[in-house]
């Protein structure tokens, strides 16, 4: 099959088992998912979708030479997402706010009840060792380390609100030794720091996104309150939730509102003296590995101030919004 992907251009995929993955339902329901919830009124132009993630994180661990399993655990690591991605922490109450780790929680039941287990099974290769991360320490590693995941999606975010030479310049300078992501030098590494930091600042964590985690939940959990959708809907896609919810804007005039704070018609501002709505948000900081005269060391131990700046942005941000209406 040939694919066409932003950040790694036109390759082939001719696994068997990747395929068949690639074309089942469960990984075509992420195409509808939006990558960062609903960010479109925010930044129009920038929506991207979970399954495009998806399958990037599979073509950066094929191309660093991760083991089949490993490509596979990162391909189909999202998919337990719901509609609106990360709002649904907002939503539920198995969620979080501040850890965004719903669908973390659900992911092996939710792999298990999917058509993945025999297409895993057919292929001898094993799931259980797939549903495991500690496996797989390219595919996934906490922060503040980074991992297959962290790298695809800031590189997403990169190549559409920043500079997508950024992207080429990251993969150049990024290596694998031992099993651990490594920057070639500290300048390299230095620059994706500062730049995975400008994301997490301007995007991941910031005011546009407190705004839409905010809005949509409310909206949402209004419609579920109400009876026009179910929680089983959340697990649909964004279109299938957003076309049954509009059926009542008409006669619903507290939806309608909540339709337009959700588009960012209504503005709104962060006022911790005066607020209707507190909204925490994950924030995200790496410290990678580099190397340094031939020894690999993280990049704080080269930049001290570094250590601090981590620090202090692994807490999560903390809004207070006030609507004009």
């Amino acid at each position: 099959m040939k694919y066409t992907d932003r950040i790694y251009g036109e390759v082939d995929i001719v696994e068997p088992v990747v395929l068949e993955l690639i074309a089942g339902p469960t990984m075509q329901r992420l195409k509808e998912i939006d990558q960062i919830g609903y960010f479109e009124p925010h930044f129009p132009g920038t929506a991207h979708s979970r399954f495009e993630h998806s399958v990037g994180d599979y073509l950066l661990l094929r191309r660093y030479g991760a083991p089949l399993d490993e490509q596979i655990a990162g391909l189909i690591h999202d998919v337990s997402h719901s509609a609106f991605s990360h709002c649904v922490d907002y939503v539920l109450n198995v969620g979080s706010e501040q850890k965004q780790n719903h669908q973390d929680n659900i992911f092996a039941d939710f792999v298990r009840k999917s058509e993945i287990p025999e297409i895993i099974q057919r292929h001898n290769l094993d799931l259980e060792r797939i549903l495991d991360d500690t496996n797989f320490p390219l595919k996934e590693n906490n922060i503040p380390d980074i991992c297959s995941d962290r790298i695809d999606y800031s590189l997403r975010t990169i190549a559409l609100f920043e500079d997508i030479h950024n992207t080429k310049y990251i993969l150049d300078n990024l290596i694998v030794i031992d099993d651990k992501w490594v920057f070639r030098d500290s300048e390299s590494a230095g620059k994706y720091a500062k730049l995975f930091l400008k994301l997490s600042t301007d995007y991941y964590s910031g005011f546009p996104s407190a705004m839409m985690f905010a809005t949509v939940s409310d909206y949402l959990l209004h419609a579920l309150t109400q009876g026009y959708i179910t929680e089983a809907d959340l697990y649909t896609t964004d279109k299938i939730v957003l076309e049954k919810i509009a059926a009542h804007l008409g006669h619903d005039t507290k939806l309608a509102l909540l339709f337009d704070r959700m588009n960012n018609k209504i503005p709104c501002k962060d006022d911790p003296l005066d607020y209707e709505r507190k909204v925490s948000c994950k924030s995200r900081v790496v410290d990678p590995l580099c190397l340094r005269d031939g020894v690999i060391r993280r990049y704080s131990d080269i930049d001290t101030t570094w250590a601090d700046i981590t620090k202090a942005n692994l807490k999560p941000k903390e809004y207070f919004l006030e609507f004009e209406r």
